[in-house]
């Protein structure tokens, strides 16, 4: 190619090139999105790579706009996540419109991606977990960590930090009743005595205590905390029983404390008070936090939960916590099925509850310079999930807004933190 040729190409291809870089691509979350999850991995892997996105929030079901960078659109495509581009003075426009006074929408800029780690063992439950199967079909990279390494000071490495299923009293989940002869359950027992002997502590249930109060420094100093099902009623029994024998001689070899209940410290819990710990080792509950199924008999097609909504403007972070496409979302058992609403700390903000019920299904609050969210049940998406049942396909489920709560969680670590409008 000549010279001049070349300088001619470049002339054409440099207005093109200009345009392009002054499109945006406004990624809907609304009913007309096709792929309501991989859209937050599209998004969260744009930010990752050192690109910023902004999350309309309130906006079309919590909408997220980018300049059309990083090849942004093929990546959409791939993912059959449905997008729609426009110029930048229609960007801006539209920018405009959601900043506006007079309505409940605000613009949150998506800035530096978390690190996120899941606290899973590494031997295969026979239960699957809804945050990793979210995580993995969104496409977005996690690792895995476990007590060994919150006790050797990993967490630091993360941002934010998922609890598995977990019991953190030391009862193996309180399944010794129905299931302490199958393989998998000796397998747990054998594994978790294993490390907590060469942790050198003297039962589990104290190694899991103490991991419990490492996970509550971690947020206290700024880290994200999201836990689900059984992790989160149980993390905050731990929190409350430093230093009280609570679990059953089934699970640690002595009898629990007869005076636990009166010696449990309510101060030292993230969201839940005055609850009365459960001693028994063949009841399949852990305290009075948890709806007991006996008073959460409904029909299924009648289980809803509400979320509530919040200024944008004013409360982001809980209105980025509930960004959906619906304002209603199915309910759905676990071993922690919902909180008891007289037991949630008046200083925690309930984000979704079943109306008419007195039961909280979704809550957030703050600890030092961190957060916790928890988010009651087993699985959006599998009504009762059951020991050994086949973990969900989200090829399925694409626009669960049950597992769209999941991945709100994940992003509202990237949002810019701004002082309140005045």
């Amino acid at each position: 190619m000549s010279k001049r040729v070349y300088i001619v190409f470049l002339f054409l291809i440099a207005p093109f090139a200009a345009l392009q870089a002054q499109q945006h691509v406004l990624i809907s979350m609304d009913g007309s999105q096709t792929n309501h999850l991989k859209a937050y991995g599209v998004v969260f892997n744009h930010i990752t790579d050192g690109y910023n996105a902004q999350w309309l929030l309130n906006y079309r079901g919590g909408s997220f706009l980018a300049q059309v960078e990083n090849d942004i659109i093929r990546k959409s495509r791939l993912r059959n996540v449905s997008m729609e581009t426009m110029s930048a003075s229609e960007a801006q426009r539209l920018i405009a419109e959601v900043e506006s006074n007079s309505s409940n929408t605000s613009v949150v800029n998506l800035e530096k991606a978390p690190k996120i780690a899941v606290y899973t063992p590494d031997q295969a439950l026979p239960w699957d977990d809804a945050v990793t199967l979210a995580l993995t079909y969104a496409e977005v990279e996690y690792d895995k960590i476990w007590d060994i390494e919150v006790l050797e000071g990993k967490l630091d490495e993360y941002d934010w930090l998922h609890l598995h299923h977990e019991d953190f009293t030391g009862q193996y989940g309180k399944f010794w009743a129905g299931y302490r002869n199958m393989p998998w359950y000796i397998a747990q027992v054998k594994q978790m005595e294993a490390m907590a002997e060469k942790l050198g502590y003297s039962s589990v249930s104290e190694q899991k205590k103490a991991v419990a109060r490492t996970i509550k420094e971690y947020v206290g100093r700024g880290g994200f905390l999201f836990a689900m099902c059984s992790g989160t009623d149980t993390f905050d029994i731990a929190l409350a029983a430093e230093g009280v024998d609570i679990a059953p001689e089934q699970f640690d070899g002595d009898p629990a404390d007869p005076n636990a209940q009166k010696k449990l410290d309510y101060d030292k819990t993230f969201a839940f008070e005055d609850f009365s710990i459960k001693l028994n080792p063949a009841e399949y509950e852990h305290a009075d936090i948890d709806v007991p199924e006996s008073l959460n008999e409904v029909d299924q097609s009648l289980d809803f939960f509400t979320l509530f909504e919040f200024s944008a403007k004013w409360d982001p972070v809980p209105t980025m916590l509930t960004q959906n496409h619906v304002s209603s979302v199915r309910g759905f058992y676990g071993q922690t099925t919902a909180f008891q609403k007289e037991k949630v700390k008046s200083s925690v903000v309930i984000l979704g509850e079943s109306p008419g019920r007195e039961q909280v299904k979704y809550l957030h609050g703050n600890y030092g310079n961190g957060t916790f969210t928890f988010y009651a049940g087993h699985d959006p998406e599998d009504y009762t999930h059951r020991v050994n049942d086949p973990p969900t396909d989200l090829e399925l489920h694409p626009s669960s807004p049950g597992y769209r709560l999941i991945l709100n969680n994940i992003l509202f670590p990237a949002a810019k933190k701004e002082k309140k409008k005045t």
